[in-house]
């Protein structure tokens, strides 16, 4: 640090603004091949009718958080449009080019990513509802004032990537501290990777450790969550402490923080929430003698202080400003007694409350998607529909997915927990029954090959990874036994099946 400019964190501007940009990639690939069947004109939850219903009312237009297609008539076209922008913006941010220019350009770039994906999240319902959603954007608008490439990061901003990275770290294990008994007696981990949302290719490997190691996980999940958090700041003290030791300390607690995220990474599927913390986490790590400043002038000349133009300082400064007024509501939840999870306190999802699996379920059930062709449900022989990442088939290994985000097969995870089935799920089912391609293109498996289904059900069942003798008993990673008839069979009105 050298007073107005992070001199020594010009690595972590790059690993920042490229990283950044290529969640947001991803983020407008998923948007790209998931909206419209699910939130489009002819999705499960259209999102022109919460426009509709949003334009009905002043008061209800302003439950509505911001989104272009507020004054820009939605379609899917449009959707199509601002995603393949998203996407060619997204790539010119990873490959460094507006990062060539003045400062302003890639704000702008930014800025654009910005307000192009909040219009997606703020349509989006419970597809879009996921706390990773509100952290991608909060990360985009900070790295839009981290500057180019000829002029050192602003200190302010590079600290305000430390006060968010802190917020996510901090607030999830305060969130696990207040949350199930599982945290505090140790026990979490004996359940989790068996029963997490998306399980990952390690994740049963990780289930079978010991129960002695699952204990430790937790002890580290806790030491890595609510303690190491504070000594992000510590390079700070860099501006009155002299010798590499503040620096030194900063990056070994972005090192630890890397290290849990990657295990996570390794262990499930968390979208890109992970991904994202590990890029954040290089905003503690200061490299010298990289950058703008190594072959900088000794002296500023008057418009230019700590080689940075003073109008740059001045709007970096008041984003610093504006980051201290909206950050009082998050800074209180963290230490409330009824901590918020993923909680935004502003329209613009900026200085967010942030936090991840206060409870772990102890079981896994899941909803499996049957249909049959023939006429007769009681005497049917029903056929499982597939899904790309949610368990089904007993002898398939979980794939990786993770930093891409499979909207539909999170959302049937909460199923079983009591996510009321009409919102999204018997539109679902209904699609099925009709064959819709868009639909069937979510899925893994379609069991009818494109023909039309006569009836359609939904029947639970517990899953459990299976033990070592199981598998090389019968090759199979998941053991199930049926539980019950969710719902149906049913069929389309109107139809006899």
């Amino acid at each position: 640090m050298d007073g107005f400019a992070a001199v020594d964190f010009e690595f972590a501007r790059q690993v920042l603004q490229r990283g950044i940009a290529a969640l947001y990639l991803v983020a407008f690939v998923s948007s790209l091949n998931q909206f419209r069947p699910l939130l489009g004109e002819r999705g499960l939850m259209p999102a022109p009718d919460l426009l509709a219903w949003a334009a009905s009312s002043p008061a209800r237009g302003r439950l509505l958080r911001p989104t272009l297609f507020r004054w820009v008539r939605y379609s899917d076209r449009m959707l199509v449009v601002l995603c393949w922008l998203g996407i060619a913006l997204s790539a010119t941010l990873v490959a460094g080019l507006p990062q060539l220019s003045w400062p302003w350009v890639p704000m702008a770039g930014f800025l654009l990513l910005w307000l192009g994906y909040m219009s997606i999240v703020s349509i989006g319902q419970t597809f879009y509802g996921f706390g990773w959603e509100m952290l991608l954007l909060e990360a985009g608008f900070l790295a839009a004032f981290l500057g180019s490439d000829d002029q050192p990061p602003p200190t302010v901003v590079i600290v305000l990537f430390w006060w968010l990275l802190f917020r996510l770290e901090f607030g999830a294990g305060m969130i696990k501290i207040r949350g199930g008994r599982e945290w505090r007696d140790l026990s979490a981990l004996t359940y989790h990777h068996e029963t997490q949302p998306m399980p990952g290719p390690l994740s049963r490997q990780a289930h079978l450790l010991p129960r002695g190691f699952h204990e430790l996980e937790v002890l580290g999940n806790h030491f890595a969550q609510l303690v190491v958090p504070f000594f992000l700041f510590f390079p700070i003290l860099g501006l009155w402490v002299p010798g590499p030791v503040p620096a030194l300390i900063g990056a070994v607690a972005a090192a630890i923080v890397i290290a849990t995220q990657t295990w996570l990474v390794l262990t499930g599927n968390f979208a890109w929430l992970n991904w994202a913390t590990i890029v954040l986490a290089f905003a503690t790590i200061g490299v010298p003698g990289i950058g703008a400043d190594a072959a900088a002038p000794a002296s500023d000349p008057p418009w230019m202080i700590d080689g940075m133009p003073l109008p740059w300082l001045i709007v970096t400064a008041a984003v610093a400003l504006l980051y201290v007024v909206l950050s009082w509501p998050a800074l209180r939840n963290l230490f409330a007694r009824r901590q918020l999870m993923n909680a935004s306190f502003n329209r613009w999802q900026l200085a967010n409350a942030y936090g991840a699996f206060g409870t772990v379920t102890k079981e896994r059930i899941e909803i499996v998607v049957e249909a049959t062709r023939d006429p007769d449900p009681d005497a049917a022989t029903w056929h499982e529909y597939g899904f790309k990442g949610k368990p089904g088939d007993l002898t398939r290994i979980p794939r990786q997915f993770a930093p891409y985000h499979l909207r539909l097969d999170w959302l049937m995870w909460f199923l079983p927990l009591g996510t009321p089935l009409e919102e999204w799920f018997t539109p679902f089912l209904a699609q099925l029954l009709r064959a819709d391609p868009a639909t069937l293109r979510l899925l893994r498996h379609d069991p009818f090959d494109g023909e039309r289904p006569r009836w359609v059900r939904a029947v639970s069942y517990r899953y459990r990874f299976a033990t070592r003798a199981e598998h090389r008993e019968g090759g199979v990673v998941w053991v199930r036994d049926r539980r019950r008839v969710v719902i149906g069979p049913a069929h389309l009105p109107g139809e006899d099946g």
